[in-house]
């Protein structure tokens, strides 16, 4: 009952784009080095922070909090 979200730059949806109004599980990936293949074979979704400039990647602590923004406002509109 709960769909499995993992972070990675090269996915094609934007986290923007993947439904996370249900039960949801995000999975970040270590930084740098990203998720291991295993674990991004067990995620349900994969999708990505879109990034402006010359920025290629972010710290984990501040891409968690995008990410779980990003589920609450979904949810906020939802309800």
């Amino acid at each position: 009952g709960v769909w499995i979200t993992g972070t990675a730059g090269e996915a094609e949806a934007s986290v923007f784009e993947i439904d996370m109004t249900g039960p949801t599980a995000l999975v970040m990936g270590a930084e740098g080095k990203g998720m291991r293949r295993l674990t991004r074979e067990a995620c349900d979704n994969l999708a990505k922070l879109p990034m402006a400039g010359q920025v290629s990647s972010l710290n984990v602590s501040v891409a968690t909090g995008i990410c779980l923004f990003e589920a609450v406002r979904q949810r906020q509109l939802a309800s």
